[in-house]
């Protein structure tokens, strides 16, 4: 199994409950064609404060350049390449990079050849 099946396959463990990641359905995103996310963490379970994401974009797909007025993102990369264009700089994705990008902040993020696997936060909730 490679690594992006075992997180896939994982599960978030809280006090008093466990939330197995199979159990969440993916969603194919609105805007962007290739991408899908699981919403493992949402506005609901933290009263808005974050949200957490599992993110799957497919070989040579696009988050286009987009703007979150009111969220801090951070990203996580799991599995695959790619690259993110954060505020007009380049940042190679590859497994173990880690990106933040302000609220009000320009970005983008292209999944190479492979696809990009990652994990996606949102302060305050995305949704």
């Amino acid at each position: 199994m490679d690594i992006f099946e075992s997180f896939n396959q994982g599960k978030l463990v809280l006090s008093g409950r466990v939330k197995e990641f199979q159990e969440v359905k993916w969603s194919k995103h609105s805007t962007f064609e290739g991408v899908e996310l699981k919403h493992i963490v949402t506005a609901k379970d933290t009263d808005g404060k974050f949200s957490y994401h599992l993110v799957r974009i497919a070989p040579k797909c696009s988050i286009k350049n987009h703007i979150h007025e009111q969220q801090l993102e951070t990203h996580e990369v799991i599995a695959g390449s790619g690259e993110c264009i954060n505020e007009g700089t380049v940042i190679t994705y590859q497994p173990g990079t880690i990106s933040i990008m302000p609220a009000g902040v320009e970005h983008e993020v292209n999944a190479g050849i492979e696809g990009l696997y990652l994990f996606a936060k949102f302060i305050p909730a995305l949704c």
